[in-house]
């Protein structure tokens, strides 16, 4: 979920400071910053271990400034990073020095299987339970809007209530802890003073520039367009067996995926440079609202490890090392 992760860094107001992003993982977090990030873990022993590797991007350099076709590529070079972040903080927080990194094809498979659970649940189940309101005679087919209706409202709450189902596991309480603390230490480093524990603690847990809010327009904006698109396919497309339909229409919503992508990426870019006012804030809300399910507020241990990523993420010959307190019981490899 968090999936979110460090699309922070892309989608944030041009300003003096570097841009940092974050992601949450097993007892510890990302952060980027440019071509490179952090990891930061919290080991058994109870010392901090942070590694620094590159940032691995997707396509050709020239498409990633390419408006309405950067998102979706950004969106995956983004899952991809995350994944192996998060295999990483597995091994190192159960103690497991000598595990070899997820390799590209082990992160790419791991990537399909994901990619695979999301549009089964959100995009298969959610068709699958409108097709029964139909059945039931509360919903007309898909040619109609009542049916996206229904199919929108179902993606909607089975989004959110995965999020709250995995909340109550403890270690997923824990990610979303570590998820907290990222957000409070971007806070502290944004607010221009020292970033130390003591700083990061004052700060909100939920910050407007959450990769969270990504996914929630994703969502958001294709039920928008699943309403319009689909009854116009249809009107092209309409084959009389209707399995064969419905596994198209399913296909469909599967390809949107990557325009959709796109528009929210161009969508989200515009919403971080507005002015603070009531448009801004209507925009923000709903991803900060959300943000109350997919963070907790961090204890102290947590701040550390933040801090620590934040600190090898900008780098010891950054503008910026003074503002950070010398590394204690932390080991950079």
């Amino acid at each position: 979920m968090s999936h979110a992760f460090s699309l922070l860094s892309l989608l944030s107001k041009a300003c003096s400071l570097p841009v940092v992003g974050g992601q949450a993982v097993m007892e510890g977090i990302l952060m980027r910053n440019g071509a490179s990030y952090a990891l930061a873990i919290r080991r058994p022993s109870g010392a901090i271990t942070v590694e620094k590797r590159n940032w691995r991007t997707l396509g050709p350099e020239g498409l990633r400034s390419k408006k309405f076709l950067r998102g979706f590529p950004i969106l995956v070079e983004t899952l991809s990073n995350g994944i192996r972040a998060l295999n990483r903080s597995a091994d190192l927080s159960c103690g497991e020095d000598d595990a070899k990194p997820m390799s590209r094809t082990e992160a790419a498979l791991t990537l399909a299987f994901a990619l695979g659970m999301a549009v089964l649940l959100f995009v298969a189940a959610p068709h699958a339970l409108a097709l029964l309101m139909q059945w039931l005679g509360l919903s007309g087919g898909m040619d109609g809007v009542l049916f996206h209706v229904w199919d929108g409202l179902f993606k909607f709450v089975m989004f959110v209530g995965y999020i709250a189902a995995i909340s109550l596991m403890p270690d997923i309480r824990r990610v979303f802890q570590y998820h907290g603390a990222e957000h409070k230490t971007i806070h502290a480093f944004e607010a221009g003073g020292m970033v130390t524990v003591a700083t990061a603690r004052t700060g909100s847990r939920l910050h407007p520039r959450c990769g969270t809010t990504f996914l929630l327009f994703v969502l958001s904006l294709a039920i928008v367009l699943h309403a319009v698109l689909v009854p116009l396919l249809l009107l092209l497309w309409h084959p009389e067996y209707a399995p064969l339909r419905h596994a198209g229409i399913v296909l469909f919503k599967i390809l949107l995926i990557v325009p959709v992508s796109a528009m929210t990426y161009e969508l989200i870019r515009y919403a971080a440079v507005l002015e603070d006012g009531l448009w801004c804030r209507v925009l923000r809300a709903p991803g900060l609202f959300l943000q109350l399910l997919t963070t907790r507020e961090p204890d102290d241990a947590q701040l550390e490890v933040a801090v620590a990523a934040l600190r090898e993420a900008l780098g010891p010959d950054s503008p910026y090392a003074d503002r950070f307190e010398p590394a204690e019981n932390t080991v950079t490899e």
